[in-house]
């Protein structure tokens, strides 16, 4: 092998080996094993045989679906402004630069649309729920047609814009597993398979000469090639860098080393669960699964020993009843011999008492397994407090673990909008772009030498964040109309839209209700 696929491939082998020494099992095996029981494949391998049945109360899958859906209760806003000016800041110049970086947020709107950024999302937190670290890359597709078009006859289209790609952690290797900041990477590598017609396609439209694609072709096992794309920061002298990539397989360069003209890896993680002082992060799976386990064997023995009691086993004297017996209500027996014999020719085994506290004991687990983890009764809906009061306390006292991730959360959008804005600025050029204003669509010059070397940052914030289901704030107005706190009206208007209809029409209708009565 000549270089740099040498180089990279021994990088790659570096960063795999010791991704095999994080746990007990390592962290591709490790995500395996959390897939399978958050799926609910708990007795897998477990030899216990397969003529009773195996119960299962998959308490994983249930604090994890809890947990993904607090997290995306709320919408969340990104909002783009630059470093250095105040939003009070009165100037034309000043005024000019903040209107500019508004275009951004609203852009940023529109392409969470098109991306569909919400299912992302979704798939990112449960990446990261089962092996520890949810990924989301983006790159620059070269074939979306936007729509729009680069002069006034329209016979120019406008074609590329970002796209993103939810990758496996397993699939991403860190140049320093220990340094936390990913923008601080000196490189990341990303792995992936792809069929070899794809790889050979890819070969001969970044120029590869023959030898190169028949040192491809030997390479394919199962009709698939291994890829290796390495991002890498290389500095200019002002100090500055810029992020490059090369893509090779095991023998062969399939795409030289080449400059993306981007200021940021294309790449934001999200960990569930931070390791001190490195970059991947745990799963809280892991953890968990010894306790599922201890539930599953548990609620097993318990179905087993009821269905012992209800079914028990039978014992039958051969030589008395020769016909056998089997389980039919209302059979008839043959038994031959003398009444001793008789009475002792069929008779139950009785299984051992069962003691009342394994059933309070699995019980206990159970909620104490989901009260650690920060889903208890009242997060999950199975307890009714008896006033608001106890319900907004008991709620805020449920989720407030949830806001450390929440956070986390946060932090990973502002990264992502950050990516994009480099897209932008980088890629885009002089063109028109799309933005998004409440439920309002409208189009915008956009310029990428307008936004050179402006310090943009970004910033992530819940918006109409109700804080309760549409049942919990229907029973605290009711509370508070009973307790004469709130009108007939106020009750009226904020009821939750799905509990009401034709708001307004009643509302007049009170209205003249009060009216009338003020006038007698």
């Amino acid at each position: 092998m000549n270089q740099p696929e040498r180089e990279i491939w021994n990088e790659y082998e570096t960063a795999l080996r010791f991704k095999n020494s994080l746990g007990r099992r390592g962290l591709a095996e490790q995500a395996k094993v959390n897939e399978r029981f958050y799926i609910g494949d708990q007795w897998y391998g477990a030899q216990v045989g397969k003529e009773r049945p195996l119960v299962r109360h998959n308490i994983i899958k249930r604090i994890g679906e809890y947990k993904i859906s607090q997290i995306l209760s709320d919408p969340v806003s990104i909002n783009f402004k630059v470093a250095g000016i105040p939003d009070t800041d009165e100037n034309d110049s000043a005024k000019e630069i903040t209107e500019k970086v508004n275009r951004l947020t609203k852009h940023f709107t529109a392409l969470t649309e098109r991306l569909k950024l919400q299912n992302l999302n979704e798939q990112i937190l449960r990446n990261a729920y089962v092996s520890g670290t949810g990924v989301l890359y983006t790159y620059w597709d070269t074939q979306h047609v936007t729509g729009m078009y680069a002069n006034q006859e329209n016979s120019v289209p406008i074609r590329g814009d970002i796209a993103c790609e939810v990758l496996d952690i397993a699939d991403v290797y860190f140049a320093d597993p220990y340094g936390t900041d990913l923008q601080k990477q000196p490189y990341i590598i990303l792995k992936t398979c792809r069929p070899i017609e794809e790889v050979l396609g890819l070969a001969e439209k970044y120029g590869t000469d023959e030898r190169t694609r028949q040192a491809i072709r030997e390479e394919a096992i199962g009709g698939k090639i291994k890829l290796l794309t390495k991002l890498y920061q290389e500095y200019k002298k002002d100090g500055t860098y810029t992020i490059k990539s090369v893509t090779v397989t095991k023998n062969a360069v399939l795409r030289k080393p080449f400059d993306t003209g981007l200021t940021l890896y294309p790449i934001a993680i999200f960990p569930w669960e931070k390791r001190a002082g490195m970059i991947y992060g745990e799963s809280e799976i892991t953890y968990l699964i010894p306790n599922q386990i201890a539930i599953n064997r548990m609620l097993t023995a318990n179905v087993w020993a009821t269905m012992a009691n209800g079914m028990p086993m039978m014992v039958i004297n051969g030589d008395l009843v020769p016909g056998g017996i089997s389980n039919e209500p209302g059979q008839i027996v043959k038994i031959y011999g003398e009444k001793e014999e008789v009475d002792g020719a069929i008779r139950y085994i009785a299984p051992p008492d069962f003691s009342s506290n394994f059933t309070e004991n699995l019980e206990s687990l159970i909620r104490n397994t989901l009260t650690q983890s920060g889903a208890n009764e009242v997060a999950l809906g199975d307890s009714t407090p008896q006033n608001a009061t106890a319900l907004t306390t008991m709620r805020n006292a449920a989720i407030m673990p949830i806001k450390i991730i929440k956070s986390r959360f946060y932090t990973f959008l502002e990264e992502v909008a950050r990516i994009w804005a480099d897209f932008w600025i980088c890629y885009y050029g002089s063109r028109t772009i799309e933005l998004r204003e409440n439920s309002a669509i409208r189009y915008a010059p956009f310029r990428s030498a307008d936004y050179t070397g402006l310090p943009i940052r970004s910033y992530a914030s819940a918006v109409g964040s109700q804080g309760y289901s549409d049942q919990e704030a229907y029973r605290i107005l009711v509370e508070l109309f009973e307790k004469n706190a709130i009108t007939k009206a106020q009750l009226i208007e904020r009821m939750p839209d799905a509990m009401i209809a034709d708001r307004e029409r009643l509302l007049e209708e009170i209205r003249e209700e009060e009216t009338q009565s003020d006038g007698i």
